[in-house]
């Protein structure tokens, strides 16, 4: 367990092991004046839920990272799921996600 958090902590900061895989944040997606850029990743034989929610301001773009514990057989699935997740977050948090 505590390595599957070790990986879960190195992925969100960047310095992660993706299955030796680096997956990039897919193309993105509007909403509501945010982006959401899915970012599945491999992850124990699966795709681990995961996405980047961009928004412009005055002072430059600024990002939220989620990972959540979903995985999906496919890429295709965790994308689409990565997408509702984000959605969710906004409708939710709004630009709090980003304080």
């Amino acid at each position: 367990m505590f390595s599957g958090l070790k990986g879960l902590f190195s992925r969100l900061s960047g310095n992660g092991e993706s299955g030796g895989q680096d997956e990039a944040p897919g193309e993105a997606t509007e909403y509501k004046g945010f982006r959401i850029r899915p970012a599945p990743y491999p992850s124990r034989g699966q795709f681990q839920t995961a996405g980047v929610i961009e928004k412009d301001f005055p002072t430059g773009v600024k990002e939220h990272r989620f990972v959540r514990a979903e995985t999906h057989a496919s890429k295709d699935d965790a994308v689409s799921f990565a997408l509702a997740k984000g959605r969710q977050i906004i409708d939710e948090q709004g630009d709090r996600i980003f304080d």
